[in-house]
């Protein structure tokens, strides 16, 4: 039996069932679709509410890694200001008309992060507006003397053929690379102006309007770049050069320490994704090497960097710095690949393995500090000669291997019958060669990576001669030279 009665203030009904034992059990109420859409207005508030505090934390801390991407921010919006005038200001706007909304469009295509990036799209725009616009007017002027009939003729296949010839050129390596943009604009520019000039009966005004105006774009955009906070190009790639050979050094020596020291290390996991996963910065490197090497041969010479700077020679420093880093992806594969050798053969080559991977870690930082403070390094042939020692040292534990895996068996319960001990450890012998096989290509992919290291090395020595490096001075002491290179660290920094 059920009774049934109104809940007071009429929200819903209350049930009462009674069971057979006699007493009654209270059901709750339905809630109204109000309450469901407030209930839902509340959590979809809180869905919002997390991610926006989640996007404010991230813009936060880009901000606060890196202030010259906020200043980048704060000069573009100067620099568009200043421009906007020519619309706002009526004395401005009646001397360019309409045509100042191109110097407001010139300061949006032109200002880039880096001086060179400003430089290569400004000279690139100025140059391919200026031909564009005096090669428009002469052929509309040949064409408006050859009568009403030719001259859409003439306009139209002058359109056709540069617009062909300059397009095709976008494919020339050397167009490619540093004046891509300008054959972008020049095509713009041109089609723009021949086509205009046939309904425009002042195209010199025209033409002369809008050369006037996007050079005063690319003159604020430019002058903002350079004289406020600038970025350099060149700076950015030296520093990310002498960057990427930390990461090597060590993402190598890292990899070691994890496979030869992984019972002694508290958390191998962080050790390897924070340490030996470096190399991975370094292949990933190439796009911004060459675009920023490209852009620095506009930039004028600034600081330590003078004109003709040897831009080319740190892309291939970069090269083979990247050529290591290959056999260290490959070292890295190794030691994670499912094999593993055994204990007591890791124990045989630890100590040589990880002499040379210190070793090569230490020519790898001393030619990063090198560059960093473009420095002639006076321990750099030291440090190369212990890492040829620590390869000779490891190829002779190398060479010892078959001896200890013979040795090794041979002390194995597996001699059980003397008759039997010889063909036993032949056996044995094969199968502890099989099971030390990543053993052995881990320390030839050491003895690899040392010797393409000496490539790094007769790479930036020929930098150091290009850009003529600092050389160390006899007569300085050596607590002199330290304080030094720290204060030319922290000016490198700044």
């Amino acid at each position: 039996m059920a009774t049934e009665k109104e809940v007071s203030g009429g929200l819903g009904l209350e049930w009462r069932v009674t069971v057979p034992e006699g007493s009654s059990v209270k059901m709750e109420p339905e809630p109204s679709w109000i309450s469901r859409t407030w209930n839902r207005l509340v959590e979809l508030g809180s869905k919002l509410r997390s991610k926006v505090s989640t996007f404010g934390k991230k813009v936060w801390k880009i901000g606060a890694d890196s202030p010259r991407k906020v200043i980048h921010g704060a000069k573009v919006g100067a620099a568009l200001t200043l421009v906007s005038l020519f619309y706002y200001l009526r004395p401005l706007y009646n001397g360019f008309g309409s045509s100042a909304m191109w110097a407001v469009m010139t300061v949006v295509v032109v200002f880039e992060y880096t001086v060179g990036g400003c430089l290569y799209k400004g000279i690139n725009r100025a140059i391919a507006t200026l031909s564009a616009g005096g090669l428009a007017v002469g052929i509309d002027w040949v064409a408006s003397k050859s009568g009403e009939n030719w001259e859409p003729v003439i306009l139209s296949a002058s359109v056709f053929l540069l617009a062909s010839a300059a397009t095709f050129s976008r494919f020339l390596p050397t167009v490619k690379a540093r004046f891509d943009y300008g054959v972008t604009i020049f095509i713009l520019t041109f089609s723009l102006v021949a086509v205009s000039g046939y309904r425009v009966e002042e195209l010199i005004n025209l033409a002369v309007q809008r050369i006037a105006t996007i050079a005063i774009g690319i003159a604020i955009a430019l002058s903002i770049c350079i004289l406020v906070y600038p970025v350099w190009s060149g700076q950015e790639l030296h520093l990310l050069v002498s960057r990427n050979m930390e990461k090597l050094a060590d993402s190598l020596e890292g990899c070691v320490e994890d496979y030869f020291m992984k019972s002694e290390i508290t958390d191998a996991k962080e050790s390897s994704a924070t340490r030996s996963e470096g190399y991975k910065c370094v292949l990933n490197s190439k796009a911004s090497e060459d675009s920023q090497a490209n852009l620095a041969r506009w930039e004028p010479a600034h600081g330590r960097f003078g004109f003709r700077h040897p831009w080319k020679q740190y892309l291939k420093v970069a090269a083979a710095l990247r050529n290591c880093a290959y056999c260290v992806e490959a070292l890295h594969g190794c030691i994670n690949s499912e094999a593993k050798a055994p204990e007591c053969m890791k124990k045989h080559l630890r100590d040589a393995c990880m002499k040379l991977s210190s070793d090569s870690s230490k020519v790898l930082k001393e030619l990063s500090s090198s560059i960093k403070l473009m420095k002639r390094s006076k321990s750099i042939d030291a440090l190369v000669g212990e890492m040829k020692n620590a390869v000779h040292e490891l190829q002779n534990a190398f060479a010892s291997l078959p001896n200890h895996l013979t040795q090794t068996t041979a002390s194995s319960p597996m001699e059980s019958t003397e008759g039997k001990k010889n063909s036993n450890i032949s056996i044995a012998d094969g199968v502890a060669l099989m099971e030390a096989m990543p053993l052995m290509t881990i320390a030839s992919l050491l003895i690899e990576i040392s010797a393409r290291i000496q490539g790094v090395v007769d790479a930036v020595g020929t930098l150091a001669t290009l850009a003529h490096f600092e050389g160390i001075r006899n007569e300085k002491s050596s607590s002199k030279v330290q304080a030094e290179e720290q204060e030319d660290k922290a000016l490198q920094e700044v």
